[in-house]
């Protein structure tokens, strides 16, 4: 079944209307016919299934058959990941939704070639989180992950708060296993966390300075492995990690 993107605020009534880019593809790429079964999905755990009533020009509308309703993840999944070069973060992203990763932060740290002004920082912004949009049309993800702007890693440490629990894959200081993490903090509080999350450095890894600056925050350094793995492997790995950590639990 073919599936869309409408936010929440289009989503009310017994018609949804598809526009711009999601009704070109509607009308001229899957050439959708009037009786056609397809599945809109508003980013916020619902799930619109519909039956296309009619077409015009440059929109299609669809009836509403039936509403489901996801409830967010109990353990929220953060990415802070230093920007890649090329496209490798599209890559990043769309596998990041796959894995259940709520909140996605591309990282300009020292070692990063790409640099941005704001204007750059929020376009990037706004393409990532359309790639992040059209993989949960792939997957049938029901809650769509924020994509923030690109952001020096010194402004970000200075918001707050951070997640309850996160790891830091290091090449340099002394590491855990990242599941030996989380047995002692489940040792510790007598639960899972409440929400976590993952640091992923660029080619090169972090500085020393800046591994130091985001263990300050708490984050725990782990082990990826005795290889050095790349940016994408890298987050893949730890996101799958969390994944199965945060179901067994």
């Amino acid at each position: 079944m073919h599936r869309f993107y409408l936010p929440p605020q289009a989503c009310d009534g017994p018609t949804l209307q598809l526009v711009g880019r999601e009704a070109h593809h509607a009308l001229h790429v899957l050439r959708l016919q009037r009786g056609e079964r397809v599945t809109v999905l508003d980013g916020e755990g619902c799930e619109y299934l519909c039956d296309v009533e009619s077409t015009a020009k440059d929109s299609t509308f669809l009836a509403v058959r039936e509403q489901l309703s996801k409830p967010a993840p109990p353990c929220p999944i953060s990415l802070f990941v230093a920007v890649p070069k090329g496209k490798i973060i599209e890559s990043i992203i769309q596998k990041a939704v796959e894995l259940g990763t709520g909140r996605i932060v591309p990282l300009l740290t020292e070692r990063v070639v790409t640099q941005l002004d704001n204007e750059g920082a929020e376009h990037k912004r706004d393409k990532w989180q359309q790639v992040a949009i059209e993989a949960i049309k792939q997957c049938g993800a029901a809650w769509l992950p924020k994509v923030e702007a690109p952001i020096s890693l010194k402004d970000f440490l200075s918001r707050k708060p951070l997640p309850e629990l996160m790891l830091v894959g290091s090449l340099q200081t002394e590491r855990r296993h990242p599941h030996q993490v989380f047995k002692d903090f489940q040792s510790a509080n007598g639960r899972r966390p409440k929400n976590a999350g993952v640091w992923i450095g660029p080619e090169g890894d972090f500085t020393r300075e800046e591994l130091l600056a985001i263990e300050a925050t708490g984050a725990h350094p782990i082990t990826l492995g005795d290889l050095t793995l790349r940016v994408e492997t890298a987050a893949i790995y730890c996101l799958s990690f969390l994944n199965y950590e945060l179901s067994c639990s």
